[in-house]
């Protein structure tokens, strides 16, 4: 079954399990691979749903759509769903997504207190669960602090595997910068990516938008990642 989504919601480029430098987050990511090593051979979950949570830039969306794609490759049905792209979209679309095997819902937060979500979505764990498929969810808190207030759906999100994950530090996020550059066809020397890291945010989400810049204007230059052409790039276009 193909499910239609009503965004031209899509995956970024090249995402995947391989190129997320864990850090203090290995223990959730070898749980989350192996859920899906199982959902894949058995065509069942061994539990309905996994939580994801902590603040922006520690790799929540990394995680959710790595796991889209790796369910790609075993040729398992999959959706990506960010709620922060989904305004207008009634709760409806979440009906006979069940059929799936993986349903990915990032930044369930932003729903906390909307009721006719927060049902939607609780029907959909159910009918998840009896279906054998996992709800993979992030959100910036944990299940108990979402401030929802539909209780049950606060104790279903509770039942299953629940992982606070930690901001990655400046040298994880130096070696996230440089495994991107290079799956780019791009070598980043430390000193630049150290640059990068004192000179503009250190959000992940910021900084992989940075590369795609710099990736962009390399081609056409035909320029090495230097710190003078990194700050003419990117300082000119503030």
């Amino acid at each position: 079954m193909k499910v239609q989504i009503p965004l031209g919601i899509v995956l970024r480029e090249g995402v995947s399990f391989e190129n997320y430098v864990a850090g203090e987050n290995l223990e959730a990511v070898q749980h989350l691979k192996k859920s899906l090593s199982i959902l894949a051979t058995d065509g069942l979950a061994t539990q309905q749903a996994i939580y994801l949570w902590g603040s922006q830039g520690c790799g929540k969306t990394h995680l959710l759509q790595a796991a889209c794609q790796q369910m790609a490759l075993s040729e398992c049905n999959s959706v990506y769903l960010p709620m922060s792209l989904l305004e207008g979209v009634e709760p409806s679309m979440f009906e006979s997504m069940d059929e799936l095997s993986l349903v990915c819902i990032d930044d369930v937060h932003l729903i906390a207190g909307q009721r006719i979500w927060e049902e939607a979505l609780f029907h959909l764990y159910n009918r998840m669960r009896d279906a054998g498929g996992l709800l993979l969810i992030s959100g910036d808190a944990s299940p108990a602090a979402l401030d929802l207030t539909l209780a049950d759906l606060a104790s279903r999100l509770s039942w299953g595997w629940v992982f606070q994950l930690a901001e990655l530090d400046d040298e994880a996020k130096r070696q996230v910068l440089q495994c991107w550059a290079q799956a780019r066809g791009l070598e980043m020397p430390d000193e630049v990516a150290r640059y990068m890291l004192n000179r503009f945010q250190r959000n992940l989400d910021v900084l992989l938008e940075l590369l795609q810049r710099l990736d962009y204007a390399s081609l056409v230059e035909q320029r090495r990642l230097t710190i003078p052409f990194v700050r003419a790039c990117l300082l000119s276009e503030k």
